[in-house]
Parts: structure tokens; C-alpha cells; sequence
């Protein structure tokens, strides 16, 4: 049988570099959790049309003409539910393991709920696995997966600083309608259709943040600012505005541009790829203001 398209051989290489296709500019967007290459060694115990709850789909597609803008774009090919690139290292679950890990492992709140490094669970009620997961192919993972994203984007960033002195890094999300049920979180508030994080405020210039707000809330989407999201392990190394370095999450409600059940977009996918065209637009004219460079 014929895989889908979403499951064709791909090269092997686990990350794809997308540069800029105009004037270089100190803009970086990385889209982690989009990947959609499902590697053999898996083995899971989530059916398929399941595990890809977990993906970002086609969030490097929507944010594609970011590169026609100065800016490097970034996806991973491997799925976050192999393992997460916007996770630390070592926020793993032990549980999960056939044996001790080498390293002391510092699993954080989302491992808890089962989303760290590498998945414990789909939700509270389904677990990724039947068997414990080996030490080495974890550290596999790790190996042919994590870290060559971490680098890849390491790069760009390191590129940008050296070049300008300074660095906008956009990271890219969907979130599901259910987002904060499967946080575990009781909120009398919708869902917005969009999501900015900050980490209450630490990893860009707050006037970053309410252009961006701003803007799409121009286009006629709502808007929240860290509720229910506020940015996880990337944003948190990246960001450091006292030194120009200015680093923000954005979640897009998956019902907005896709159907959850199928992955297909829907009939808000096109209407959407173009405002983020005219965001980044909007973005890139900022950057080039805030380092005295021609329109």
C-alpha cells in the first residue's frame, strides 16, 4: 500500500533550513513541532490518525513565505511526539526508561502531563507506549534528532547576533481546540485564535509583543497574551531582550486554518497564509526600523 504524502521518504536529514530569499535580515522563525516524517523505530502503541494529534500541522507551510521577508526559516521533519525539540535535554521522564539515565534528569510540569522530551502519554488517558523505551534509543533520538535542530537553529541565531548586532526569533505553534482541557486547566475564557508567550514578559521587548497583538487583531482574530501558553524551553534560551536578543511564541487555534479530525486544511488555510505574509512584512519593517535599515 501506497503511504500517504505526509509519510513519503524524505532526505535524511531530520531538520530543513529555509534562507532568506531577500535582504538578510536578524529574523529567525522555527516551527519544531511540524514534522510529519514518522521514523520506523518508533514503535508506538498510538494509532496513527491519533498520534498525529500531536503534530504543529502545516505550520511551516503557513509561515512559508517568511524567507521573502530576510528571514531563516527553520522546521523539524522528525514529529515532537518522538521527541521535542522545545524541550530541555533532560526533562525526561525516568518512568519511561529500561534503565537508569547517565545524567541527573530534571523532568518539568509538562513531563508530568506526559508531553516532555519524549512523550510519556497522548493525553491523560493514553499512553504512547506498551514496553519501556532503552536508554540508547533515547539517546538516539537525542542524538539524530535533537541536537541537530538545536544546531541548526543555534546557527542562525549565533549568525544573526554576529551580523546585527541582534535577533527577532519567531517560534511557531498550532494549539488544539481542546488546549486547556489537555492542560488540565479550568478556564471560563475561549480559546483564542491566537496565543503570544513571553514567559510573563522575559524574552522580548513588550512593544514586540503588542505589534504583533496588534496586528492581528487588525485582521480580525482574537488574541491572548501567556493564557494558556507562555513559551517553553526555546523562547527561554533564546530570549534575552537587555541584549536585543527578542524571542516570542505564537499558537494559532489548529480549527482556524485545518479540520482537527482529518489534518486537512479547511477554508480558513488560504485567508491565513496571506495575513501572516502581511505579519511578517509588518515584522521585518519593525526589525529594519529598530536597526536604522532602509525600508
Amino acid at each position: 500500500m501506497a503511504l500517504p504524502d505526509f509519510l513519503q521518504p524524505r532526505p535524511d536529514t531530520p531538520v530543513e533550513v529555509r534562507l532568506p530569499t531577500a535582504a538578510a535580515l536578524p529574523l529567525v522563525c522555527d516551527s519544531p513541532h511540524s514534522g510529519t516524517a514518522y521514523p520506523a523505530d518508533f514503535g508506538h502503541a498510538v494509532p496513527l490518525a491519533l498520534l498525529r494529534r500531536g503534530e504543529d500541522t502545516h505550520i511551516h507551510t503557513l509561515w512559508g513565505g517568511a524567507p521573502a521577508h530576510g528571514a531563516t526559516l527553520i522546521a523539524a521533519n522528525f514529529p515532537r511526539t518522538y521527541i521535542d525539540p522545545n524541550r530541555a535535554e533532560t526533562d525526561l521522564d525516568a518512568g519511561l526508561l529500561d534503565g537508569p539515565w547517565p545524567q541527573p534528569l530534571q523532568p518539568g510540569p509538562k513531563t508530568r502531563l506526559g508531553f516532555g522530551l519524549v512523550w510519556s502519554r497522548l493525553n491523560a488517558a493514553t499512553p504512547m507506549y506498551q514496553r519501556a523505551l532503552s536508554v540508547a534509543e533515547v539517546q538516539g533520538r537525542i542524538a539524530n534528532c535533537w541536537r541537530p535542530y538545536h544546531a541548526a537553529l543555534q546557527q542562525a541565531i549565533d549568525a544573526s547576533v554576529r551580523d546585527f548586532g541582534a535577533v527577532w526569533h519567531l517560534n511557531l505553534h498550532s494549539m488544539p481546540q481542546d488546549a486547556y482541557q489537555r492542560l488540565g486547566i479550568a478556564s471560563e475564557r475561549p480559546l483564542a485564535d491566537f496565543v503570544l508567550g513571553d514567559r510573563d514578559g522575559t524574552t522580548c521587548a513588550p512593544g514586540f509583543v503588542q505589534l504583533v497583538a496588534d496586528t492581528l487583531r487588525g485582521f480580525g482574530y482574537s488574541v491572548a497574551v501567556n493564557d494558556p501558553y507562555k513559551g517553553v524551553e526555546l523562547i527561554g534560551r533564546i530570549g534575552q531582550p537587555q541584549l536585543n536578543r527578542h524571542s516570542l511564541q505564537i499558537e494559532i487555534r489548529r480549527p482556524v486554518y485545518m479540520d482537527e479530525a482529518t489534518r486537512e486544511p479547511n477554508a480558513g488555510f488560504a485567508p491565513l497564509r496571506g495575513h501572516l505574509d502581511e505579519l511578517m512584512g509588518v515584522v521585518a519593517a519593525h526589525v529594519r526600523a529598530a536597526l536604522a535599515y532602509p525600508a
